[in-house]
């Protein structure tokens, strides 16, 4: 079965030699008598050539039976190509091999979508693809995209060997702690009426490592959630995941900073500079209406709180009187948006409970808004100012409480990129990489439903050491020691300073988030007695894996980063899973199915 070269590896210094190439049969084409075999394997792949004039003819008709994806195997002598016959696209374009011999190791049916045309095959329907996707990893760029990933994993093991980490894996099987998103519950046979849970992430596994004296751990590991699905979303996914002992954030900056330089230079041949600029998650959320800005382009939000404040129009100055802000953007350009896309934008302010959408079209030289007649000469003028407002521009208002106020106006930016990148107004390069750290996070986020307060991270993240005595009695000012690392406005990934001294975790988990004592000893109990046997400081991150990966092969979804992905309901179409499991195992689980009646 030995073969002497790759399909990616003949070049003109081959020529005259007797090669043997195995692989898949990427195209087959019959010209003049002459049987083209092109021949791929992951590498890349090679043109063979068959002439009936030179081969017995049960060989030559074993040629002409081949039909695209045969594993064959063909031996031959490296020729140059007959002038004017070269293929410029593919590397081994200057050479073909003429065949002398030709097995066949196992013949194709017909496939049910092509994989040998990049244009073809990307329009495949999604679910066609996922259910056979041993056929979609034949393509070019799913191997490129694989190969691309693990290249990171050797990358970011090596990085993280060289800064004296060591890799330790953590339990699959741990138990429910329902403080975060649904989990997968997995019944356990030998203790009856117990259950483990997969892991969301190893937070607790990774602090205790600090506990033990392991100081630098790291590990790719996998994490599960059980949610509502998007293309960046996967029940099962991957992360790297680092926890470090007698450091504070700054550390944290500097290693990821050197990760991820390292990372995009393996897989991208790109030089990122470092450090990566700061940016407070309030200002994040004042300039840009998010905390994962995407900095490539500007139509940044300006605050007309003050100017609004007396305002006639009452939509502004009530919100105002109620604590609440006036802000805008300028979507230069944008004026001639069509009904239904302003449409659209309304419906994002109403998601977030807006009554509507109040906007100006700048046309022809006039304000173009039913709004504008309530406008004074002074506020007018700092619209103008602030905005730089010119003809053809398109302005967009958000009165409401300061949150809410910059997630709508938020969302809608990114929504108006997209439409000025669309018509050719925008520019936003697909081949620049903006990293930013988002720092200071609220420490705590209110529940108005369920009337308590909530780890806006989670409930281990340690507060601003100067923050610590407003935890009782000023919650919403409390900062946390958490950051998020964003490229392009993509969360790659976040983390904070933990808490290691256990009468700060237990003021944290009773009197701040009101979860009952005993429910704190049954779920963190064997933490805290942890933490009373000295416990270092100590603070982590993890970067998601899938996301990075897509990221660097610039797809907009993880699932074609994932060699076997789910599909946005969570199912496997492939293998057809999840699927049904025999009556006895339920016995001996000791369970009793009940499924919702059709």
């Amino acid at each position: 079965m030995k073969r002497t070269h790759h399909c990616n590896e003949l070049r003109p210094a081959h020529i005259g030699q007797v090669v043997t190439l195995a692989g898949w049969v990427h195209s087959r084409r019959d010209l003049g008598g002459l049987i083209f075999i092109d021949i791929r394997d992951r590498e890349g792949r090679t043109q063979s050539v068959f002439d009936p004039s030179d081969l017995a003819p049960e060989l030559f008709e074993r040629a002409g039976s081949l039909r695209s994806e045969c594993v064959v195997r063909i031996t031959g002598k490296v020729r140059a190509r007959p002038a004017g016959t070269n293929n410029a696209k593919i590397p081994t374009g200057e050479v073909e091999i003429m065949a002398q011999e030709l097995e066949v190791l196992n013949m194709a049916e017909v496939l049910p979508f092509p994989v040998d045309d990049p244009e073809v095959s990307a329009k495949v329907n999604e679910e066609l693809r996922l259910k056979y996707r041993y056929l979609d990893l034949r393509r070019p760029e799913m191997y490129r995209n694989l190969r691309v990933r693990s290249k990171v994993a050797a990358a970011t093991r090596t990085y993280m060997d060289e800064q004296g980490f060591l890799e330790i894996e953590t339990p699959t099987l741990f138990k429910s702690t329902p403080e975060g998103a649904r989990e997968f519950i997995v019944p356990c046979r030998t203790n009856p009426g117990l259950f483990y849970a997969l892991p969301q992430s190893p937070q607790q596994f990774k602090q205790i490592l600090m506990v033990g004296g392991i100081e630098r751990y790291f590990q790719i590991a996998r994490c599960y959630r059980d949610e509502a699905l998007r293309a960046d979303r996967q029940p099962e996914f991957t992360q790297i995941d680092i926890e470090m002992s007698f450091i504070e954030r700054e550390d944290i900056y500097q290693l990821i900073e050197g990760l991820l330089k390292r990372v995009w230079k393996v897989a991208r041949g790109i030089d990122v500079p470092t450090p990566f600029p700061r940016m407070s998650f309030a200002d994040a959320m004042n300039r840009y209406g998010i905390d994962k800005p995407d900095t490539r382009f500007a139509m940044e939000l300006a605050d007309f709180t003050e100017e609004f404040r007396e305002s006639k129009f009452k939509v502004f100055s009530g919100a105002v009187t109620a604590g609440g802000v006036v802000k805008a953007i300028n979507a230069k350009g944008l004026a001639g948006a069509t009904q239904g896309q302003i449409e659209t934008m309304t419906d994002y302010a109403k998601s977030f409970g807006a009554k509507g959408l109040a906007y100006i079209k700048v046309e022809n030289g006039e304000w173009k808004s039913p709004i504008v007649k309530f406008f004074n000469d002074t506020e007018k003028a700092a619209l103008t100012k602030k905005l730089a407002i010119e003809e053809g521009d398109l302005i967009l208002f958000a009165a409401d409480q300061w949150l809410t106020a910059c997630e709508i106006l938020g969302r809608i930016r990114l929504y108006c990129a997209d439409v000025l990148e669309s018509l050719g107004k925008l520019t936003i390069p697909k081949d620049r990489f903006d990293f930013l750290w988002v720092v200071d996070f609220p420490l705590l986020s209110f529940d108005k439903e369920q009337n308590r307060w909530y780890s806006s991270h989670h409930p281990f993240t340690a507060p601003v050491k100067e923050d610590i005595a407003l935890l009782k009695s000023d919650p919403k000012k409390v900062r946390g020691q958490h950051y998020d690392i964003v490229v392009n406005g993509v969360e790659l990934g976040g983390g904070s300073i933990r808490i290691h001294q256990p009468d700060v975790q237990k003021t944290v988990f009773e009197d701040v988030l009101q979860i009952p004592p005993d429910t704190v000893t049954a779920r963190f109990g064997y933490m805290l007695e942890a933490f009373r046997y000295g416990a270092p400081p100590h603070g982590g991150i993890a970067l998601g894996f899938d996301r990075l990966n897509a990221i660097l092969c610039g797809t907009p979804s993880i699932r074609d980063v994932i060699a076997f992905p789910k599909t946005a309901k969570g199912t496997d179409l492939m293998t057809d899973s999840p699927g049904t499991v025999e009556l006895k195992q339920l016995k001996e689980l000791y369970l009793e199915l009940k499924t919702p009646k059709p």
